[in-house]
């Protein structure tokens, strides 16, 4: 098989998600993270649609990029424009990238409806603008938009289109599923039919409508594509683009290409997240390969198994991709996940399946589950559990009372919290203001310890969730609080259970500060 190249274009049709705006400087950082990761090209954005990206292309020159080349991306030049006089076409000239990546028309129905020309002077358009850009010492990439569809509707025209572009010199047709609406088994067979009559290297891009687009980009490459485009995380317009996040994974453990090095695989996980937290998108749990529920385990028949054999449940080594496996504990695991989680604590607890210990944390696992504790999405907490129940650690404070009241100021409310903690028999007493009462906690429990701990200052509160448990009790029901806190390093959530939704939030807190301190010790 081919070598194949990786195109990604997260700064591009990423930056299209609901949600996202990226500044300059957070397409910088993506750049640089993608380019140590051995991606081969980077899409930067479109110059002539924006000062952003222009401001962004004349940036990106400082960088010294290693692996990866950015392109420019942007349209044919307009019906009926000398190309020249084309402000898009200039505009691409203007960001001074090698490669150029311009999108034409293959569907006849958007020459007939959207451009509303000729079909003849649309694929003028396509063969002016290709020619002109090579003529200025560009390697041009050109982006079939809509391919599929205007092969299914017109086909001899859509592959005419693909030729005038290869004609003029285009380095790589790249056929687009534009809408996310081909199915694989017709996507292979389009793809195949026009490898075999192009004498070029073709790429591949599809979009997520049909929840087929990575499957569609694999296969693709079976079928003889070279290129891949894609975004991490998937990101994109409507439903997103082909995840090269998991693209990377297929091909390179599933298929054998080397798309990116070993060593770099196991740096994809860190390079997913990473990319999640500058778009400020929270990582989906159960995203491929890379998730945090990539490699979880709850049920106690796949633990015991897991146990015995991964590959009973793991398509892959999780840590070929940089990520971990997670043993869930639960009142449905039973006694293995205890013991497994115990051992990745490093608790050195000496449990066995038959010690009374572990019957006794089961117990209390189940007590505390049927009392409304979710420990499989609080795994801090547990880790908090385990070695608070065996003495594993000595806590880092006492609580001696705190106090928050709620008031009403100007046109605002805010909320006040008095604490009083000890540390190593010294007592802080301290008070700060926040936007509500747990926020307040928050900052006042942090200035009381501070000084103490002065790690505490890299970590903050990123996701904070309240369920009310047993409705029909009303106002007198059970709350459970989950805290997701997160430092330079890592992320981790925290949990509290009780009748008042104060004491429920203080005890996540204080298990999320405890847990920070506790891993800062490791």
């Amino acid at each position: 098989m081919k070598d194949v190249k990786l195109y990604d274009t997260t700064l591009r049709d990423g930056a299209q998600t609901e949600g996202i705006s990226y500044s300059v400087n957070d397409k910088l950082r993506i750049v640089e993270k993608l380019d140590d990761l051995g991606i081969h090209y980077i899409e930067g954005g479109w110059p002539g649609s924006n000062p952003k990206d222009m401001a962004f292309f004349k940036a990106v020159k400082k960088l010294k990029l290693k692996n990866a080349q950015v392109a420019s991306f942007g349209s044919t030049r307009r019906a009926n424009t000398n190309v020249s006089r084309d402000a898009n076409v200039r505009g691409l000239i203007e960001a001074g990238t090698k490669i150029i990546t311009i999108f034409g028309k293959s569907w006849d129905l958007h020459v007939k409806d959207v451009f509303r020309v000729p079909l003849e002077e649309n694929i003028k358009m396509i063969s002016e603008t290709v020619s002109y850009l090579k003529s200025k010492g560009k390697t041009v990439f050109y982006d079939a938009e809509h391919f599929f569809d205007g092969y299914k509707s017109n086909p001899d025209y859509a592959v005419k289109t693909v030729f005038a572009a290869r004609d003029a010199g285009a380095e790589c047709i790249i056929l687009c599923d534009t809408n996310g609406g081909t199915i694989t088994s017709e996507l292979v067979e389009i793809t195949k039919d026009v490898l075999a009559k192009l004498d070029c290297p073709v790429g591949i891009h599809c979009h997520n409508d049909c929840g087929m687009a990575v499957a569609n980009s694999v296969a693709a490459v079976q079928a003889g594509c070279e290129q891949v485009q894609g975004t991490f995380n998937g990101y994109g317009e409507r439903c997103g683009n082909a995840d090269l996040v998991s693209v990377i994974g297929n091909l390179k453990l599933k298929l054998k290409i080397d798309c990116i090095s070993n060593a770099k695989l196991k740096e994809l996980t860190e390079a997913s997240r990473y990319i999640a937290e500058i778009s400020n998108v929270k990582q989906q749990e159960n995203q491929p390969f890379v998730g945090n529920s990539a490699f979880t385990h709850k049920a106690g028949i796949h633990i015991n198994a897991i146990m015995k054999n991964p590959v009973t449940y793991e398509h892959v080594d999780p840590h070929l991709v940089g990520n971990k496996r997670r043993l869930l504990v639960s009142e449905l695991s039973g006694k293995s996940s205890i013991l497994l989680k115990a051992e990745a604590l490093e608790l050195d607890l000496d449990l066995t399946k038959e010690a009374p210990k572990t019957k006794k944390i089961l117990n209390l696992l189940q007590k505390l589950e049927h009392e409304g504790y979710h420990f499989e999405a609080a795994e801090g907490s547990l880790e908090l559990l385990l070695k608070r129940a065996f003495k594993k650690y000595k806590r880092f404070f006492e609580l001696e009372g705190f106090k928050v009241v709620t008031e009403h100021k100007g046109n605002k409310l805010v909320s006040e919290a008095t604490i009083k903690v000890k540390v190593n028999n010294v007592e802080e007493h301290t008070a700060a203001e926040g936007d509500g009462p747990i926020n307040a906690l928050d900052n006042a429990l942090r200035k009381a310890l501070l000084e103490f701990y002065p790690a505490l200052a890299e970590m903050h509160l990123s996701d904070f969730k309240v369920r009310v448990l047993e409705e029909k009790a009303g106002t007198a029901a059970k709350v459970r609080v989950l805290i997701q806190s997160q430092d330079a390093k890592d992320s981790w959530w925290t949990i509290g259970v009780s009748e008042n939704i104060i004491e429920a939030s203080w005890n996540a807190l204080v298990d999320s500060i405890e847990y920070k301190l506790l891993k800062d010790l490791k």
